[in-house]
């Protein structure tokens, strides 16, 4: 454990370290709030409460503000869009995960959401508020002048489609409709992302 705590603390500096030097400040910081809250805070929440999965998004999406910074441009609603996305799409992928693995994660000793809702009601609750909130906060790039009407409307398509699945999950509890909604999250994502770069409005 030890020599494992050395290297990762040796290879974090080193990055961080690089990043200040040929990146800039904003972005070095950012990348350090992610690495200290996703180990030393969401971490350690996974064993005491199912809310480790909110906290644990934000360090999910913090990457993409260090993107936003690293290219030289300031942080404004543009960037916490997309900061948005990032944190809304990632609960109803990790909460079909969790329903899928949900007796693996009982007997690893984690206290996920699913260990406290056999019948998964609670749980398809929450993939329903979070896709439903990412159908709407998917429309700010194009609201805040990032990306034309071709992304809204294939942001839109992809957004129901994702919902739809949380909605077959949320009629038939299984396995299947669970891994279903995880793997249309995987396509949902770089699919969006996609949009973005195509329907880019210049600068």
């Amino acid at each position: 454990i030890t020599e494992a705590l050395i290297f990762a603390g040796a290879i974090a500096s080193i990055g961080l370290a690089q990043l200040l030097s040929f990146v800039n400040a904003t972005t070095a910081l950012i990348v350090a709030l992610s690495l200290v809250s996703y180990v030393f805070v969401y971490t350690p929440l996974k064993r005491r409460t199912w809310l480790a999965t909110v906290v644990g998004a934000v360090p999910g999406a913090l990457p993409i503000l260090a993107g936003w910074a690293g290219a030289g441009t300031p942080l404004d609603a543009r960037a916490w869009a997309l900061f948005g996305i990032l944190f809304l799409w990632q609960m109803p992928h990790f909460y079909a995960l969790a329903w899928v693995y949900r007796d693996d994660y009982v007997r690893g000793g984690f206290r996920m959401l699913t260990a406290f809702d056999p019948s998964g009601r609670r749980t398809v609750r929450q993939v329903l508020l979070y896709t439903a909130a990412l159908l709407a906060v998917s429309g700010l790039p194009y609201t805040f002048g990032v990306a034309g009407s071709g992304y809204l409307w294939g942001a839109l398509a992809l957004g129901a489609a994702f919902l739809a699945l949380g909605g077959a999950l949320a009629r038939e509890r299984t396995d299947n409709r669970a891994w279903k909604l995880f793997f249309g999250s995987i396509v949902y994502l770089p699919a969006l992302l996609v949009l973005l770069v195509i329907f880019k409005v210049p600068a």
